[in-house]
This record gives structure tokens, sequence and C-alpha cells, in this order.
């Protein structure tokens, strides 16, 4: 996948979602995965911070058994499905030949119960990657530590040297592979597991806000760190072109039969257009003739797929997610309706996301305008993007 630096362009990155544990010290009745944590269950928060990550190909989530009925209730996209083992160790393993189809050249390791892990902290793992067969995100310990027995202290072990250990942890794919199995008996986390294979391990830098949920205490945490730290953004598109000669139109990602064309620069896409303005208007990243000017002849046919791909992956480098796209076409003809779904689907399919977070409706002019009289069709998008 398309990365940020020469070395992660290389790299074909998919990640492991360990999430088959029943979290009981959570409390609440469900697994802690599976609870919700501001309108959402944990685990679909935890799925966000990869699935509109362009570098990220794959996520294969481990599951218990039990939970297949819950999975509805989280967006499956780039997902593969496996069945958690007796341990942790056995979980891992069967996540990482989930993805023995794709074969990645690199797997990130994940808790299910870390939902608001920072972008920086999985951008640094990814990064020491580059480098090393293995690397992980840390914080240095702070307080001081006590050995204690029967409610008394019996020891104050020194810290030097001590981290306290987070996900994601990075590694090659084939090598952490074979350092699974070759393991015996589980181990506390994949960095355990990697230095008994011999692999060398980057400290990275790890990040308080991503936390591991395990105590009833860590959701009121994390719901105040969603509100407090919650980027909401919405931008506004609008285009326009007019019909000329041709035989069909491209709408939101869709070639419609018509007795004209579109004129433009680009494929004339007028939809995708306005959905991708609507994405640079949310970031305050002008339009699409500031990054794909029209005088350039490269762009000149190019399929506004290309456009819109570029205005998903910079929401992405900024740390937002999309989370809804809105679009009206404005003609008279052609007809709309009939095509609307596959141009959801389309555009979902670009954008990472699932369809019911795209609309693609059309409207008319009342035969008043440009449009009324036949003359091309007009566009206009709504965008929202979140950054927590």
């Amino acid at each position: 996948m398309t990365a940020t630096n020469d070395g992660e362009a290389d790299m074909q990155i998919a990640v492991v979602i360990v999430a088959a544990g029943r979290g009981t010290r959570a409390g609440g009745g469900t697994p802690k995965q599976w609870r919700m944590l501001e309108a959402q269950p944990v685990l679909a928060h935890t799925l966000a911070l990869f699935q509109s990550d362009p570098r990220i190909a794959q996520i294969a989530l481990v599951i218990h058994p039990e939970d297949s009925d819950y999975l509805t209730a989280v967006n499956q996209h780039k997902l593969v499905l496996a069945v958690g083992g007796a341990t942790r160790r056995d979980s891992v393993l069967a996540g990482l030949h989930a993805l023995s189809g794709t074969r990645p050249t690199h797997v990130l390791i994940h808790d299910a119960a870390r939902p608001l892990t920072p972008q920086p902290v999985i951008d640094g793992v990814i990064a020491a990657l580059d480098h090393h067969a293995g690397a992980a995100p840390a914080l240095p310990l702070i307080d001081a530590l006590w050995r204690g027995e029967n409610g008394l202290v019996t020891g104050t072990p020194a810290r030097d040297g001590l981290l306290r250990a987070q996900t994601p942890q990075g590694f090659a794919y084939d090598a952490i592979l074979a350092a699974h199995l070759a393991a015996v008996g589980d181990a506390a986390d994949d960095v355990a597991i990697a230095l008994a294979h011999g692999l060398d391990v980057a400290i990275t830098a790890g990040d308080e806000r991503n936390l591991k949920l395990t105590t009833p205490d860590d959701f009121t945490r994390a719901a105040r760190i969603l509100r407090e730290t919650m980027d909401i953004r919405t931008g506004n598109g609008f285009d326009v072109h007019a019909f000329g000669p041709g035989q069909s139109v491209w709408l939101c990602g869709v070639e419609v039969p018509h007795s004209h064309g579109l004129v433009g620069h680009s494929d004339a896409d007028v939809g995708m257009h306005a959905v991708t303005d609507a994405i640079y208007g949310a970031l305050a990243a002008g339009d699409i003739g500031q990054h794909f000017p029209p005088s350039d002849p490269q762009w000149k046919g190019a399929a506004s797929h290309i456009f819109l791909e570029h205005a998903c992956a910079l929401a992405h480098t900024r740390g937002f997610s999309i989370t809804h796209i809105d679009c009206t076409l404005i003609c008279e003809f052609p007809k709309v309706g009939p095509h609307a779904s596959a141009m959801r689907a389309a555009m979902a399919a670009i954008m990472g996301l699932d369809e019911d977070r795209v609309s693609v409706k059309a409207t008319t002019s009342e035969r008043l305008g440009f449009t009324g009289r036949g003359e091309g069709i007009a566009a206009i998008a709504t965008a929202t993007l979140v950054k927590a």
C-alpha cells in the first residue's frame, strides 16, 4: 500500500486485532471489547484506527467463537475473521494464519481494548519497521515500584530500564509467524515471543491516551478522553459540468449511458468532484484545482477517483476519519435513481466506508436555470470528518 516514505512504500501492512478475551474485570456483563463507549462498541473505535488508513491492506479480527452475533455492530471494511484459541498466543497465531492468503510483508498486532491509540503511535511503529524486525510503543515508569505480600510492602525493586508496554506491536510478518510457531507456552505479549526467537525489537514512543480498558474506571476515563479530544469538521463542495459530445456520463464513479457526455479536463465526474472538494474543505486544504491544476496536461482525461483517493489520504494523514458523505446531483436527465445504489457502492469502496455512510441522491431544478434547460449537471456535497 502507498505510505509516507520510500521504505514504507514497499511494505504490505496488515493488522491482527485480538478480541477473543472475556474481559470480566471491566464489568458490565458483556465482554469489554463489545461494551458501548460513547455510542459505539469499544471494538468499533479500535477498528476505525486502521480501517481508514490507506497503508493497511487487511485486518484479521480474532474473536471468541460465541461472539459472532456482535459483528453486526461494527464496520467490517477490510476484515477477515479468525476464531480465537485457549491462550493469547493461540489467538494471535490464528490471526496470522488468517492473513496467509495475502501474505503481507509486515503486521501490526493490537489489543481490541485499546480504542484510543493516537495516530503518531501507529506511525512511529510503522516507521521503525523500516529498519527493525520488530517495533513496539512503550512509556517510561515514573512511580516507584513495590513488592507486596499480605498487605505489606516487602521490597522496593529498581525501576531503571523498565518500561510500560503498549500496542500495536509491529513485526516483519514471516519473522513473527515463525516466532509464534516455534514458541512454547503462552507469553505476556508478542514482543516476548519475538525476543525468545532472537528478533530485535525497537522501542517507539507510547502515549498516555493509549490506555488498555481493563476496569470500569478505565471506561470512564476513555469516555472523557473521547469527548475532550474529538475534532469534528464539516466541508461543502460544489461543481458544475456542461454537456458535450459523448454517449455516457461519469457520475459518482459509475458510467451512465446518455445522449451526451460531460465536458471537463478530467473525466468530468461532477459528483465525485463535489465530494472531493467537500473533503478538502473540511480540512481547509483548498480545492481540486489547487492539488491537480487543469493547466497540467497529466490530468487531462484522468479518472476522478484519483482526486478522491488523494483527498481521503490527506484526511488520514492529518488524523481524520471520514464518517459520512452526502452528495446531491442536480439535473433533469439522465435519471439518477436507477444507478444510485451502484454510485454509493463505488464511492464507498474508494473511500473505505460502509455504504450506509455514503448518500447519493438527485433532484431537478424544476426546469429553471442551466440544469433545467438541460445544459449540464451540478452537484453539491457535504463531508463530515472526525479526529479523535
